[in-house]
C-alpha cells in the first residue's frame, strides 16, 4: 500500500511539472475573455438546460439551418467581413432578424449582444436581453447570407470548457493549469533559496562555535518568533505584488529551520576523529566544510526542501487570498481570492471555487508525501521494525538502549 502510495505521488507531480512546463495558457489574463461570465462546465448535470457553445461559418452565399433546444444563450457574436450589398439574416421560427447590411461600401464585423448599436439596429431598448428575444423559443433557426462575406455567428449558451468561466469570462481550466506552475515557481524557489541560506549558517555556526554560533542561534529564535503572515503582508505592500518579491520574503523567513538542523548534524560530528584527523593532515576549514559535511547533510536537506515546499505553497496562497499577489498572474490563490470578492459563492459557482482549492490541497499532500518518504530514508531508524511499534516511544528507547550492545 505504502509503495502504491508513493508511485502515486511520483506520478501526479511528475504530471503538474509537465503541466507548468507546457502551460498553453501562460498568460491566459492578458487576453480579452471571449466567452461569457459564470459558465458553467460542459459535463455539468445542472447545466443541462443551457446550450454548449457554437460556431457558424458562412464563406459564401447560402443557408446555413441549425437546432436550438436550450434556454436563450448568454453570449450572441458576429464577427467577420461584407462585400457591398451583403446581409446577414437570423430567421428564427417566429421572426427574422437582419443581424447586419453592407450597402456601398465593405464592412468589417465585430458585433456583440450587449452593444447598445447593436440593439438599436434590431430594434430593442438599450437594457434588454437581446438573446432573449432572437432565441426567444425552442426550435430550428437558419442563418442566411445574401451576396458575398466571410461571417461566423457564435453562441454561448451556459456551457463552457472542461471547468467553465469566472465573472470575467476567462477560462478556468486556464487559470487552473497557470496556478500549477506559480505554485511550483514559488514553492521550489522560496525552499531552495532558504535550503541554502539554512545550510550556510548551520554549518558556519557549528563548525564555528564560540560567540558566533551564539549570535546566530540568537537571530534564529528572534526570526522564529516573529510572525511570517503579517510580515509577508507588510513587505508585500512596500516592496509591490511581483512575484520574486514574494519568493524573497518567504526565502528570508523559511530558512531557520533548516540551519537549526544542520548545526546539530555539524555539532555530532565536528570533533569525530576522522574531522580531528583531516585538520592533523592539515585541511583547511572550507575543504572540510565543502567537501565532508556538506555530503554529511544532503539526505536530511533533501527531506526538508520537499517538506518545505507546500509551506511556501500555502504561504503564497494566503497572500494571494487577501489580494496582495500579482493581479497579472494566475495562481490558486488569486482564484480564491476573486471568487470570494465576485461573489462565486452566492452565485453557486463552485467550479471557480473547487479547483484551486483542491490544487493547493493535492500538491502539498503530494509533497509531504514525498518528504516524509526521504525522512525515512535519511534515517533509517524511522522505517517499520518487526516487533517495534513505529510511534511508541518506550519501544524506540529499548532499541537505542540495545543498539550499542554486541
Amino acid at each position: 500500500m505504502r509503495r502504491l502510495s508513493d508511485l502515486l505521488s511520483g506520478l501526479a507531480l511528475i504530471l503538474l511539472i509537465v503541466l507548468a512546463l507546457l502551460n498553453p495558457t501562460s498568460l491566459a489574463l492578458s487576453d480579452e475573455p471571449d466567452f461569457p461570465p459564470w459558465s458553467r462546465p460542459v459535463w455539468s448535470p445542472l447545466g443541462k438546460d443551457m446550450g454548449p457553445p457554437l460556431t457558424l461559418h458562412l464563406n459564401q452565399e447560402g443557408r446555413l439551418p441549425f437546432s436550438w433546444s436550450w434556454r436563450p444563450p448568454l453570449r450572441v457574436a458576429l464577427t467577420g467581413t461584407l462585400e457591398p450589398g451583403g446581409r446577414v439574416a437570423l430567421l428564427t421560427p417566429e421572426n427574422s432578424f437582419t443581424l447586419a447590411q453592407a450597402d456601398s461600401h465593405p464592412q468589417t464585423l465585430d458585433l456583440d449582444a450587449r452593444d447598445i448599436p447593436f440593439k438599436r439596429h434590431l430594434g430593442f431598448e438599450p437594457f434588454d436581453n437581446l438573446p432573449s428575444h432572437l432565441f426567444a423559443t425552442r426550435g430550428n433557426y437558419v442563418v442566411a447570407l445574401e451576396g458575398r462575406g466571410n461571417v461566423t455567428l457564435g453562441l454561448e449558451g451556459g456551457r463552457h470548457g472542461l471547468l467553465g468561466t469566472d465573472q470575467r469570462g476567462r477560462d478556468v481550466a486556464a487559470l487552473f493549469l497557470g496556478g500549477v506552475r506559480v505554485s511550483l515557481i514559488v514553492g521550489l524557489s522560496a525552499t531552495l533559496i532558504a535550503t541554502l541560506l539554512g545550510l550556510s549558517i548551520g554549518l558556519l555556526s557549528g563548525y564555528a562555535g564560540g560567540w558566533l554560533d551564539a549570535l546566530l542561534m540568537r537571530l534564529v529564535d528572534i526570526l522564529l518568533s516573529i510572525p511570517t503572515l503579517p510580515i509577508l503582508i507588510v513587505l508585500a505592500g512596500m516592496w509591490g505584488h511581483s512575484l520574486w518579491n514574494l519568493v524573497l520574503v518567504l526565502s528570508l523567513f523559511s530558512w531557520m529551520g533548516t540551519a537549526r538542523t544542520v548545526r546539530a548534524m555539524t555539532l555530532s560530528v565536528r570533533d569525530a576523529p576522522w574531522v580531528e584527523g583531516l585538520r592533523a593532515l592539515g585541511a583547511r576549514r572550507s575543504y572540510i566544510l565543502v567537501r565532508h559535511l556538506v555530503p554529511e547533510a544532503l539526505p536530511l536537506l533533501l527531506s526538508t526542501i520537499v517538506l518545505g515546499v507546500p509551506g511556501a505553497i500555502l504561504s503564497e496562497a494566503g497572500v494571494a487570498f487577501l489580494g496582495l499577489s500579482d493581479p497579472l498572474l494566475p495562481s490558486w490563490g488569486r482564484m480564491l481570492h476573486e471568487a470570494h470578492t465576485f461573489g462565486a459563492f452566492t452565485q453557486g459557482a463552485w467550479w471557480v471555487i473547487l479547483p484551486p482549492g483542491l490544487g493547493i490541497a493535492l500538491i502539498c499532500l503530494i509533497f509531504m508525501n514525498l518528504g516524509r518518504r526521504l525522512e525515512e530514508r535519511a534515517d533509517p531508524r524511522l522505517f517499520l521494525i518487526p516487533g517495534v511499534p513505529k510511534k511508541d516511544p518506550e519501544a524506540l528507547k529499548k532499541l537505542k538502549e540495545t543498539e550499542g550492545q554486541p
